[in-house]
């Protein structure tokens, strides 16, 4: 199992996070852009996560809504930038929860002898806003999320 680092440097509007999962580079951006896929890893363990929209493409748009077992619903949406790829996945997030303060986000996919090394960067508009994510639970809804995704490559290898 690899290891998730967070990264939010004092008075910079930006949280870095890296993992690095065991599994080539092609199959985990294909658990990033493949909404079936994603549905089964993103968000913390104890939600479900439902997907509406997931238009991968310059100018598509996506959403997704986590459920607690109590029935609340958290909805997320943005709009993805330039095309993605293995290269690079660059979007938008807004929880609208908290509408207004949107932040772009970077991925990156680096393999490295059948590995790979995810880096996120989401860049927030404001140090407020970066400091708001991080004192709603994000950390255990990344850490959550690095954990099953590791999980559901290994399924994916193995089936």
């Amino acid at each position: 199992m690899g290891n998730t680092q967070i990264t939010a440097e004092p008075g910079m509007p930006q949280i870095i996070i890296t993992r690095e999962f065991d599994a080539p580079r092609d199959l985990v951006f294909r658990a990033h852009t493949d909404p079936e896929l994603l549905a089964q890893w993103l968000g913390p363990r104890d939600l479900t996560m439902t997907v509406d929209q997931y238009d991968v493409r310059d100018g598509g748009k996506w959403r997704y809504v986590s459920t607690d077992a109590a029935g609340h619903e958290y909805g997320f949406h943005g709009v993805f930038h330039g095309t993605p790829s293995p290269d690079g996945i660059v979007q938008t997030f807004e929880f609208e929860g908290w509408p207004g303060r949107v932040a772009l986000d970077t991925v990156t996919l680096q393999e490295r002898d059948g590995r790979t090394l995810l880096r996120s960067v989401s860049s927030f508009q404001s140090v407020e806003d970066r400091d708001g994510m991080v004192a709603a639970d994000m950390e255990r809804g990344v850490r959550d999320s690095d954990e099953r995704l590791e999980e559901l490559l290994a399924k994916l290898q193995a089936g």
